[in-house]
């Protein structure tokens, strides 16, 4: 039950109103720090605090960065957060950054929470530093998705945990995954969150189990700080909605079946293994994920309906999937036989661009189905749509990416410099369509980052009421 609130202008200490007033102190933020300044800032606070910040190795990147994981306070619980577990997600950085901080200057936050805390700053540094082509001009939507880069499904450390079911089969932890599930293991946490963030829209959550006295402050925040809850279609037909913007993350059998059942196929190659959410359910573990995007849209939250059904919305979008999609797919097969460097845009774009048509069928099987006979809403559509623009965006940028290293290497043939050109064109029109259909808010890096926070607090503070 939620703390009461004192009389005068002062809060009890994890109260809603102590936690919305908390977020809202983030200072002016305008850019994303990069791996190397992220790392000297944690290396900073621990010499800043010695007697209260410690460090240790849990592992160490592919590429040979130290991975390492910052502790600080003592009490019977133990939370766990960690950056970036998807390497396009940079919000965490200044989030992991600011918890350490005020845990080591707060001393009322530090010993009311009754907490052991471990910060790991960024656990797929390689990743990030693929992406920090576009940290300093995070709001700019053109040089974000031109310098965007997300691994391909079977190098994310945040879904290489080992998983096996049915025809499935994953045991193919990557260093970085056997570091995150080290720091699990060492410090079997009561609250772990993994610091994610989306693109466009709303706000909203995953949960692994449903925490009912949590939804209230969670809606809270974001309202607070002047950014909607996403209301619109959820990322899976699968998932199960918990409260408006809250969702139960579910099991990974739960996404097999549910495409399987589409007619798809559940475990394509290239395809990745379990969540770190559910590594951690041996423990007893809450996973708590905040997803906040970059952008904020007013149809966001938008639930009136509108005169499309939902299945024609599928089915619309769905079409506009597979064109787009097969477009991808013919330009990397008659790129593949001269790609000669194994780059991670080449890798990303091989298991990418086939889920672009995987997608489209995926979305005209589910129009077919009976309980999509029913009014889409403004949110849904929003949705729906952007999705498309945010796809052609990121995975023919990845794939741009990869035929310019190529070019840029000088070992591309002269067809294969063509076929960049007409990616190139192809890409341009893309970003155009993108910019026509944009209405989009820039989101203040400082709220995002308050979201974040506050969902960490909140979470923390409802440990901390139970006896």
């Amino acid at each position: 039950m939620e703390s009461t609130i004192m009389t005068g202008r002062e809060t009890r200490f994890g109260s809603t109103e102590d936690i919305v007033r908390r977020a809202a102190g983030i200072g002016e933020l305008t850019y994303f720090p990069s791996i190397d300044e992220l790392a000297a800032r944690f290396e900073q606070l621990r010499l800043d605090h010695p007697h209260l910040i410690s460090v240790e190795r849990i592992g160490t990147s592919r590429l040979g960065d130290a991975l390492l994981m910052y502790s600080i306070g003592e009490g019977r619980l133990s939370h766990l957060v960690v950056g970036g577990v998807h390497p396009n997600e940079p919000v965490g950085a200044w989030t992991a950054l600011h918890l350490l901080e005020q845990l080591a200057t707060d001393d009322e936050l530090r010993t009311e929470l009754e907490a052991r805390w471990s910060i790991v700053p960024c656990v797929d540094p390689d990743g990030a530093r693929l992406n920090e082509g576009w940290f300093a001009q995070p709001g700019d939507r053109t040089s974000y998705a031109r310098a965007f880069y997300r691994p391909a499904p079977n190098e994310q450390v945040e879904w290489t945990f080992p998983w096996s079911y049915k025809k499935a089969y994953f045991d193919a932890m990557l260093p970085e995954t056997q570091a995150l599930a080290r720091a699990i293991d060492l410090t079997k946490p009561d609250l772990y969150v993994p610091l994610h963030n989306a693109e466009m829209g709303g706000v909203y959550y995953y949960l692994t189990r449903d925490v009912p006295e949590l939804y209230d402050v969670l809606a809270a925040v974001p309202a607070s700080l002047g950014l909607p809850l996403d209301k619109g279609e959820p990322e899976g037909g699968h998932l199960k909605g918990l409260a408006p913007g809250v969702f139960l993350t579910g099991r990974l059998e739960e996404v097999y079946d549910w495409i399987e059942s589409l007619g798809g196929d559940p475990f394509p190659p290239g395809s990745g293994g379990n969540a770190s959410s559910d590594y951690a359910l041996r423990y007893g573990t809450l996973s708590l994920i905040a997803e906040l995007p970059y952008w904020k849209h007013a149809d966001a939250d938008n639930t009136e309906p509108i005169e499309e059904t939902y299945a024609e919305l599928l089915a619309r979008t769905g079409a506009e999937f597979l064109a787009f999609g097969g477009e991808l797919t013919d330009l990397l097969a008659q790129a593949e036989p001269m790609l000669t460097h194994e780059t991670p845009f080449s890798r990303a774009s091989r298991a990418f661009v086939p889920m672009m048509t995987a997608t489209g069928e995926s979305n005209i099987a589910r129009s077919l189905q009976p309980e999509a006979r029913r009014p889409a809403t403004i949110a849904e559509r929003f949705g729906c749509e952007d999705l498309i623009h945010m796809y052609r965006l990121r995975f023919g940028g990845m794939l741009l990416r990869a035929l310019e290293a190529e070019v840029n290497a000088g070992t591309a043939p002269a067809e294969l410099r063509r076929i960049c050109g007409r990616m190139l064109s192809l890409y341009a029109r893309w970003q155009e369509d993108a910019a026509q259909d944009d209405s989009a808010e820039v989101i203040p890096i400082a709220s995002l980052v308050g979201v974040q926070y506050g969902a960490i607090l909140a979470g923390a503070s409802s440990f901390a009421r139970t006896v």
